[in-house]
């Protein structure tokens, strides 16, 4: 088990490197997935041998509730059916934190349910805020769960210019799951658990 890591450094080369991936051009995504709410696109992951992922869609409400509801925090666990416990471990100032997670089995099952363990960071972007994480060889391991890992991963929310009390929400997972999977099924589960992520964040904004 590593220690805990320097938070400032670590969070800076976190947005660093989330901004590098917004900056992506088009021609390098591939469509996954689209649905009313959202489209999914991916491309080869340069840290590890899966996808890094792109989500994007509108959603209706101010930049600062939607990310209120992604990060850390009370509101997560009450609408994100995919997870099913969170804790605080750490906290190093107000938007900087590291947190234990724990994931539904998805695919009936054919992945088992997954533990994360995660540095969280949330800042400024444009006229907007970049939410994003990065996972951390940190805690035991408990029994009952394969640990995960998420490479670079985080959601950029920005309010639309010509609306502003609708957001535009562009999010890049890459999560590796670890186990024993068949990447064809990591694949499809990853598509949809964006896909509908979007459309859960939705409903529970209009509550």
């Amino acid at each position: 088990m590593d220690p805990l890591p320097n938070p400032a450094p670590l969070a800076s080369k976190l947005r660093n490197t989330l901004v590098r991936y917004h900056s992506i051009g088009d021609g390098e995504w591939r469509v996954a997935k689209e649905t009313k709410d959202a489209t999914v696109w991916r491309k080869p992951s340069e840290e590890f041998s899966g996808y890094l992922y792109k989500a994007q869609g509108v959603v209706e409400d101010v930049t600062n509730r939607i990310v209120d509801h992604i990060r850390p925090g009370p509101y997560r666990l009450d609408w994100d059916s995919l997870m099913t416990s969170m804790d605080i471990m750490e906290t190093f100032e107000e938007n900087c934190c590291v947190m234990r997670y724990t994931t539904a089995g998805q695919l009936w099952n054919i992945i088992a349910p997954r533990e994360f363990v995660d540095f969280s960071y949330t800042t400024s972007y444009e006229d907007g805020l970049l939410t994003c994480g990065i996972s951390l060889d940190y805690g035991e391991v408990r029994p009952s769960f394969v640990r995960g890992f998420n490479h670079p991963c985080g959601w950029f929310c920005v309010p639309l210019k010509d609306c502003p009390g609708h957001s535009l929400l562009t999010g890049y997972i890459q999560t590796e799951l670890r186990g024993m999977l068949p990447q064809s099924a990591v694949d499809t589960a990853m598509s949809s658990t964006l896909a509908n992520f979007y459309s859960d964040l939705k409903k529970a904004l209009k509550k």
